[in-house]
């Protein structure tokens, strides 16, 4: 054997003594990380609880023009193709019958009565849904309540010929610790009573899905289809509701994201006893307290949650709450952001008097404040606001004309008109007078002072061609009207949806 190969031959044992040193440490490792045991009983006796969710959805093909389609001034040479286009879309796509589209989801079992927990979204657009038990039992499910800002839903099934549905308990996710094994149970890619094993990666996610964002991250594979899912801990509690992920590919790379228990668990109580949520209210505008804000706000750290504004009559000046006042504590739990401040009034119940630590100029004091409910306030708030929208829309003049199905009015080009919104001579058309800022001509950006020139294709020389040339459209149950606008000596065609 000369030397060069003894070399190669050395190199080689030692690199393979170094890749089984490398196996054996790995297997040791992962040994020393397993918990006792394995997780096979816990899946046994949790399988039963978990569901997989179908919905089924029937969508209406639609017509007209899609949006964001590029608008090309007459004489262009796109012109002839796009009016091509939107005749084709017209005649085509509204002639399609509707269609089913199917979807997964997964679920669990909270009450053996037949109360199910999922995510909204799974169920959000459904027309039918269905829940399918771990031994392949299909039934039937009732939407009981939806939450999207929570992202909860909660169906209801009925068994029959007395048989139990198995049901699974709340934990408590405030004591779960970073590192602690998870298990998650789902319905990945319609495959139906998957269990897949990981960690607790981080607590307190915010991936700004909405105002109550408090995530645990997992590890464990979650993946299209799980959403809905169970989160459990190492005793078979539910910690969490399996809802996103985090994926360049579509697939699981290891960040997955759920619902706290302490979240979820009071909005599905909510949803099951009143259909609906009952979340607390202060009644105050609220920000993030800078370090910069610091010294002007008496506090030693940037800490608490600064009051911007508070609602006339609402519960926190009642209590004495004023703007400027900083939000330390409240009811007993230490506030350290705004997030902390806005998760802990919803899931306060409503009517309950609490005590509200506050700074004020540097010096701190408690006030006490009796919560009301938010769904109430905004309710009530949408309604004001409408009042007031109404309130401030002038009433149709004597010239003006309402085109209710475009959420507009338009008026005749008078010379009064045209000096006001400097509409030159030879422009004819109709002018807008008003606009709806909920309607769908204002979603389309017409504008006070456009003057509509065609509609249709046709040309609008007063306001009883615009009505009469809506009435055909909507009775040949055309979903949009082709308006050629002038805006500031400019032509643009806009395609505006009529009100169904």
């Amino acid at each position: 054997m000369n030397a060069v190969l003894h070399t190669r031959l050395v190199r080689a044992r030692t690199a393979l003594a170094a890749a089984l040193f490398v196996v054996i440490g790995l297997a040791s490792a992962a040994h020393a990380r397993a918990p006792e045991g394995d997780f096979a009983d816990l899946a046994e006796k949790l399988l039963p609880a978990v569901v997989n969710i179908s919905t089924t959805q029937t969508v209406q093909a639609r017509g007209g023009l899609p949006e964001g389609l590029p608008q090309f001034p007459p004489g262009s040479p796109f012109e002839d193709f796009f009016k091509d286009f939107f005749d084709r879309q017209q005649r085509g796509e509204g002639n399609r019958p509707p269609r089913q589209v199917s979807s997964l989801g997964s679920g669990f079992i909270v009450d053996a009565r037949g109360y199910v927990v999922t995510n909204n979204h799974v169920i959000a657009e459904a027309d039918q849904v269905r829940v399918i038990l771990h031994d392949n039992t299909e039934l039937e499910a009732k939407v009981v309540g939806r939450d999207p800002e929570v992202d909860i839903a909660v169906l209801k099934v009925e068994m029959k010929n007395g048989r139990q549905l198995t049901a699974v308990s709340w934990g408590d996710s405030d004591k779960i610790r970073v590192g602690e094994w998870t298990l998650a149970i789902g319905n990945p890619f319609g495959l139906g009573g998957t269990v897949t094993a990981g960690i607790v990666s981080a607590r307190g996610r915010d991936i700004n899905a909405g105002r109550y964002d408090d995530f645990l991250q997992t590890d464990a594979s979650i993946n299209k289809g799980n959403s809905g899912g169970p989160l459990f801990d190492k005793a078979g509690n539910v910690i969490g509701v399996n809802t996103a992920i985090f994926s360049q590919s579509g697939g699981s790379i290891g960040i997955g994201f759920a619902v706290p228990a302490n979240l979820a668990r009071p909005v599905v109580q909510q949803l099951i006893e009143f259909g609906r949520t009952k979340r607390g209210w202060l009644g105050v505008q609220i920000q993030s307290v800078t370090d910069e804000m610091t010294e002007a706000l008496g506090l030693s750290q940037a800490r608490g949650a600064l009051v911007a504004k508070v609602v006339p009559g609402g519960p926190a000046q009642k209590a004495g709450i004023d703007s400027g006042d900083v939000i330390v504590g409240f009811d007993g739990k230490p506030i350290a952001t705004t997030n902390a401040l806005t998760r802990s009034v919803a899931e306060t119940p409503v009517g309950k008097t609490v005590n509200v630590e506050i700074v004020r100029k540097g010096k701190k004091q408690t006030v006490k404040a009796t919560l009301g409910e938010l769904e109430a306030a905004l309710a009530s708030a949408k309604a004001e606001n409408g009042q007031k929208a109404d309130a401030n829309r002038a009433k149709p003049g004597r010239n003006e004309t309402e085109l209710a199905d475009l959420g507009l009015r338009v008026a005749p080009l008078s010379k009064e008109l045209r000096q006001k919104h400097d509409i030159k001579d030879d422009v004819k058309g109709v002018v807008v007078t008003d606009v709806d800022p909920e309607g769908p001509a204002a979603k389309r950006d017409v504008r006070v002072g456009d003057v509509i020139i065609e509609m249709a294709q046709s040309e609008v020389r007063n306001p009883d061609d615009a009505v009469e040339m809506l009435k055909a459209l909507k009775d040949a149950k055309r979903k949009v009207a082709l308006l050629q606008i002038q805006r500031s000596g400019e032509p643009r065609f806009v395609p505006v949806p009529l009100k169904s």
